[in-house]
């Protein structure tokens, strides 16, 4: 199972209610915290969705 590394890079202070939601499905909450998840075209599509709040960082086969 492939999977990704996604870190939160921005803050969700003062963000619509959707961008914070996406970011605590993620998994994130708080400033330059990682996650590692599964690599599916849901989670690349969320990342995609705020990508100044969070990136992918790492990529494991």
């Amino acid at each position: 199972m492939a999977t990704i590394v996604v870190k939160q890079i921005g803050s969700p202070i003062r963000r619509p209610a959707i961008q914070r939601a996406t970011l605590k499905g993620l998994g994130l909450n708080k400033m330059n915290r990682t996650r590692e998840l599964e690599d599916t075209p849901a989670i690349r599509g969320m990342v995609a969705k705020i990508p100044h709040l969070a990136v992918i960082i790492e990529e494991k086969a």
